[in-house]
């Protein structure tokens, strides 16, 4: 997608290598994308700048590949920073857009032979999607000046874990299976001992060898929590990230106090806006145990196969998002 001529971290001698190739490969983008792209162009003398950033904004590895793309093109046109989506859609046009990203690779299609793994990086992407639709609606309460930069930075925020999953699986799974093993682990000292570096390094290195912008990269960069517009994104992507098997995670209550004093709002109204109710922060009572099942037939298989390693599954009490069986998962 550009050149690798960034300097990788020096600490992790495994970087560079990652670095180079997520720098060239090429990107997929969701199924669903693809579609809603081919139903725009076909209908091209009715579409607009604002339509094609709608999709764009609804997939992450699109909203990279676009960003990534109009900074080699804004090199060679003018010098002004593109920090936002439409502007990018602008600045390019509609039909040449559409020439340039045609015929795309999909997800779906890159990892037909890996389902798990598949699964694995389009729960990611909800998550993604959810922390921007976060991002935007905090920002608007805030009065935001560029309310999209906030909400493009929130879904981007994780794009290195997106990517991970699509180019590595077997280690994205690995490190998912660690992490949701033992709860007390921290995610950056198992993606270390599994890659080499957090995916945080990365992450950061992807940006500089795609030349975004600095003042997305600040909103991406957790270390500038400090300033008021990096709360608004990480408050967002924490709480995607905590409500991914309901509203009953231990951060959730620091989550929400956090959100309450960036906001200037009390618990009633935060939860309000969240469409939740006190209940839904409740965890559930355990059942107590049923009586043990009759033992099977002596003709009937039992199959003692145990699910892949870092499969991910639905067990007692998970919510999986019913957008799992929507408009975002369109699985084959």
């Amino acid at each position: 997608m550009s050149d690798t001529n960034t300097t990788a971290n020096a600490s992790h001698p495994y970087l560079e290598g990652w670095l180079k190739f997520f720098s060239e490969a090429e990107i997929p983008i969701l199924r669903k994308t693809a579609r809603s792209l081919d139903e725009a162009r076909a209908n091209i003398d009715q579409i607009t700048g604002r339509h094609i950033t709608e999709i764009v904004l609804h997939d992450p590895l699109l909203a990279i590949r676009v960003l990534a793309y109009i900074q080699e093109f804004r090199s060679r046109h003018l010098h002004n920073d593109i920090t936002n989506i439409a502007s990018a859609v602008m600045m390019l046009g509609v039909e040449p857009f559409f020439r340039k990203f045609e015929n795309p690779l999909t997800l779906e299609d890159k990892l037909s032979g890996n389902p798990h793994a598949l699964l694995g990086v389009l729960q990611v992407i909800l998550r993604t999607q959810r922390a921007s639709r976060h991002a935007h609606h905090w920002a608007f309460a805030r009065y935001d000046l560029n309310v999209e930069e906030v909400a493009l930075a929130a879904l981007l925020h994780d794009i290195a874990e997106v990517l991970l999953w699509c180019f590595a699986p077997e280690q994205a799974m690995e490190i998912h299976a660690k992490l949701h093993a033992d709860r007390s682990l921290r995610s950056a000292s198992v993606q270390e001992e599994i890659l080499g570096f957090p995916l945080v390094d990365l992450q950061l290195a992807l940006c500089h060898a795609w030349h975004l912008p600095e003042l997305l990269i600040t909103l991406m960069d957790d270390s500038n929590a400090y300033l008021p517009r990096v709360q608004n994104v990480k408050l967002a992507v924490n709480l995607a990230r905590h409500s991914v098997e309901g509203w009953t995670d231990a951060a959730i209550p620091d989550d929400f106090a956090a959100i309450q004093r960036l906001l200037h709002i009390d618990h009633e109204t935060l939860l309000a806006r969240l469409h939740l109710t006190p209940e839904m922060l409740v965890p559930p009572v355990a059942e107590p145990p049923s009586a043990a099942p009759p033992p099977p037939a002596a003709n009937t298989e039992v199959s003692l196969e145990a699910p892949p390693v870092g499969m991910i599954v639905a067990g007692p009490g998970q919510i999986l998002d019913d957008d799992l069986d929507g408009a975002l998962l369109d699985m084959p």
